[in-house]
């Protein structure tokens, strides 16, 4: 039986996770930006899109073909960046002012980033900004930058424990894991009785945060300016995931190209259990253990640590480059792109979270199942800082749990570098 959500419960659900910052207005008190009559608007949108060029970007394409049907004097070159690269491709070309794309499918922690840096073009009161109201509060309020609105929301996500049905009900587990100490139980059951692997880890900071989360710690505490990576709390976060790797409840980590390896693993049947966000549907469901019987693929929330379950809170936002050439074109296609329509067909063939509540009520986007099958784990969901430096806070993290997955060193020197090098990016905060 799918189950399936309303609009009004998947608004309940998300905003528990994102109710803490901003209401997603736009209402700056600026003066609107001008713009040209729809019909009246013409030229070449330069988009670059960071989703995954093999199973997300037809998608875009497709509603695209749809944008140019309807503003035919508009045409859009599509490029497709590979998300690894993009951040840093962006800024050097926004920096040389060569380049640069007209649209940006910018990562949440970017924004404002790049807003600091002038890079971006503020969209209050233009059509790129339509329907405020609609947008969930948090994957709004990532797109605000000292009282504007620099990015418009396209899709806000999470990461949730997946996990291979089968392979749990053979190691003698109807259900997954409700917490940390559960999750390396079942995974060494899982070891012991099937042969498979327990659960792969992807070795990238973003993956660490559930850890640091369920045990009260985090990045940094903003409101006082706070360096807390290497807190108690982050500490014994960090700690599960150290004993999870030295106990072999966790394959042994790939140092490099993590997430591909931990992806593939998963959707092989050589491991039961990961870490990762909806963006991962599609692929997952093509692969073998998933392409014949997708009901085999489970969605749960991550495993509560001792004081919470608590994931990060991610997503995209669309943004405009400052230098653009060609705004008023770039306005129309991040108001198409990000409408409720484009949003609900994104849901529905993707399984990717729409940012505006309307969405989730449409046709398209009720008729995939895994649309509802995300409510909880967003429930878990954690607000990230949007501060200019919170993009360069990973770096640091990955290398020092680079060195810890390959047994250089442990959790507390891992944190204290890591701490240390945060003292160099956020000025004038306290340790």
């Amino acid at each position: 039986m799918r189950r399936v959500l309303t609009s009004a419960a998947v608004a309940a659900a998300l905003a528990l996770a994102v109710t803490a910052c901003g209401d997603g207005s736009g209402d700056t008190g600026t003066a609107p930006a001008k713009s040209a009559a729809p019909a009246e608007v013409s030229g070449t949108v330069t988009w670059w899109d960071t989703s995954d060029a093999t199973t997300e970007a037809p998608v875009f394409q497709e509603i695209i073909k749809d944008f140019e049907a309807k503003y035919p004097k508009i045409k859009v070159n599509y490029v497709n960046v590979p998300f690894a690269n993009a951040r840093d491709k962006f800024k050097t070309a926004a920096q040389s002012g060569a380049g640069a794309p007209d649209v940006l499918r910018t990562d949440v922690g970017w924004v404002a980033e790049f807003a600091s840096l002038g890079y971006l073009a503020p969209l209050d009161g233009t059509p790129a900004v339509d329907k405020p109201e609609e947008f969930l509060p948090v994957p709004a309020a990532s797109g605000r930058f000292d009282g504007k609105t620099y990015g418009v929301p396209q899709v806000t996500d999470t990461l949730g424990l997946l996990y291979n049905k089968e392979l749990l009900k053979k190691a003698g587990y109807d259900q997954p894991p409700a917490t940390m100490a559960d999750l390396k139980k079942v995974a060494l059951d899982v070891k012991s009785k099937t042969g498979a692997g327990g659960l792969a880890l992807n070795v990238d900071a973003y993956f660490l945060l559930p850890f640091i989360y369920g045990e009260g710690g985090d990045f940094v505490d903003v409101q006082n300016k706070k360096i807390t990576i290497s807190s108690p709390q982050s500490v014994a976060g960090v700690k599960i995931v150290e004993d999870l790797i030295t106990s072999g409840a966790a394959v042994k980590p790939a140092l490099q190209d993590s997430y591909t390896n931990a992806e593939t693993a998963f959707k092989d049947g050589k491991v039961a259990m990961i870490f990762n966000g909806p963006w991962s549907n599609a692929d997952n469901l093509g692969g073998k253990v998933f392409k014949d019987n997708p009901d085999n693929f489970g969605v749960a929330p991550v495993p509560a640590g001792s004081v919470k379950a608590g994931s990060p809170l991610g997503g995209h936002d669309y943004t405009v480059y400052a230098g653009s050439k060609n705004l008023d074109a770039s306005y129309l296609f991040v108001q198409f792109m990000a409408s409720a329509e484009s949003q609900a067909k994104v849901a529905g063939k993707l399984g990717l979270l729409p940012t505006r509540q309307p969405a989730y009520s449409a046709p398209e986007a009720t008729a995939n199942p895994k649309i509802a099958q995300w409510q909880k784990p967003m429930e878990t969901a954690v607000e990230r800082p949007w501060i200019p430096e919170a993009a360069s806070l990973f770096q640091p993290l990955v290398e020092g749990y680079q060195k810890l997955a390959g047994g250089q060193t442990t959790t507390e020197p891992m944190l204290t570098d890591v701490a240390t090098a945060y003292q160099g990016i956020l000025k004038g905060w306290s340790l």
